[in-house]
């Protein structure tokens, strides 16, 4: 019989990678409570127009990459492709817009069905953060200067931040005409996808990685060059803001994002060691979409950062981030067993932090005591006739050179207690 395997592109995270996941979970939700943000959960799969009309219905993602079929009513559902617009659907739905102010956060699995490569998954997880009520840049620096917090609690360096301003809806429609202007004067010198981009989302040549179109990308007019006096001013007060809490950026003209509801300000944070897919973390003003999508006018400001390209560069800093146990509890003979099983729950109780893996399924103590070794713990256990016998249990130290000690029962806890804290 043929064994049954994951999807391409749907990974199992195994128990020598959790650790890094862990970590990276614990200082994210630790940021975001000193940041005053609140966690929403939101539904994995949602209908398929939400998606159209917020991403935009002629963006790769909506023609090429979603993962949509018809439920048993014959409605278009589809797994979610990113995070924003089931966020900007849950504050309208549930009326959270009557606050002038929200500040959420979000974490879990994104799906695109996309060619499957390093850093490029179709089911990948994502952290992220939606703000919704402030149109001054002040937010949209918040935001930047909150990655930034992030990359350094996670010990990570060498992330650069990209920046640039997408200005307002019209100035952007006014410089799509001049993008379409120049692309359509050189359109034999245009790939398939650029041709096909052309006339529907003609910023996205901008983003092509085609080593053959960077010469003529490098010629077309600069979005710079076009933006309303408003949006200037919001992007030179954002520049002002990240110089002084001393985040240092590129200012990228030709960064323009995969999604149509951006405006004014995008950001994107790239590594270097990772390849093609190098953004970590990239986000942007979206002014225009709670209205798009059922809302009032409502301003708002979002990034996404990926957890599986932040775990590999977690990973290269530091291989291994498997948490030993403090101790690991040997038992010899039936009587033994069934008693460390009680001695193993009652140091639980007095000692709530204390990791403690008790061996199962018997065997001798040599090979218990190989088990306690690799485990990584610190102490083993031994329980056995003897120790029954006069109350005690021996405490074999396993990364020192000490001799073994017999410890009284009741002292245990206290013993482990004053050691547990220097692990």
């Amino acid at each position: 019989m043929k064994s049954i395997q994951a999807i391409r592109g749907m990974n199992d995270i195994l128990p020598d990678a959790t650790p890094h996941w862990q970590v990276l979970e614990q200082v994210w939700r630790e940021l975001m409570a000193g940041y005053g943000y609140q966690e929403i959960r939101l539904p994995v799969v949602e209908y398929t127009e939400l998606f159209a009309r917020a991403i935009g219905a002629v963006t790769d993602i909506v023609e090429k990459e979603m993962y949509t079929f018809a439920d048993r009513n014959g409605d278009s559902l589809t797994l979610r492709p990113e995070g924003t617009a089931g966020c900007v659907r849950a504050v309208i739905e549930n009326g959270m817009l009557r606050q002038p102010v929200q500040r959420l956060w979000y974490a879990g699995p994104m799906f695109r069905h996309e060619r499957p490569q390093k850093g490029r998954y179709r089911q990948f997880h994502q952290v992220g953060v939606e703000a919704f009520g402030m149109a001054a840049p002040d937010i949209d620096a918040e935001l930047i200067v909150m990655t930034a917090r992030f990359w350094r609690r996670l010990g990570l360096k060498n992330l650069t931040l990209q920046l640039n301003s997408l200005g307002s809806l019209a100035a952007r429609a006014a410089y799509r005409e001049q993008l379409v202007q120049y692309f359509s004067a050189h359109h034999a010198q245009l790939d398939e996808d650029s041709q096909r981009r052309l006339h529907t989302n003609p910023l996205r040549i901008l983003d092509s990685k085609n080593p053959a179109l960077q010469t003529l990308i490098a010629g077309a007019p600069q979005l710079t060059e076009h933006l309303d006096a408003e949006s200037r001013a919001h992007f030179a007060q954002l520049c002002a803001y990240l110089d002084a809490a001393g985040v240092a950026y590129q200012i990228n003209p030709r960064l323009v994002r995969g999604l149509d509801y951006y405006n004014k300000t995008v950001f994107e944070w790239v590594s270097g060691e990772l390849g093609a897919q190098g953004t970590v973390c990239a986000g942007g003003r979206y002014d225009g979409l709670v209205e798009q999508i059922g809302g009032k006018p409502t301003p708002a400001v979002g990034f996404a950062a990926g957890l599986e390209r932040l775990v590999a560069l977690l990973q290269a800093a530091q291989p291994s981030a498997q948490i030993p146990p403090h101790a690991y509890l040997i038992t010899a003979g039936d009587d033994a067993q069934r008693a460390g099983l009680v001695l193993a729950e009652t140091l639980r109780d007095a000692l709530p932090a204390l990791r403690l893996t008790v061996n199962c399924d018997a065997g001798s103590i040599k090979s218990q005591l190989k088990r306690a070794d690799k485990s990584g713990a610190r102490y083993a256990l031994l329980l056995g006739e003897q120790e029954l016998a006069q109350g005690a249990v021996s405490v074999k130290p396993l990364r020192e050179e000490t001799e073994q000690i017999a410890v009284p029962r009741a002292e245990l806890a206290a013993f482990l207690a004053q050691r547990i804290d220097k692990v």
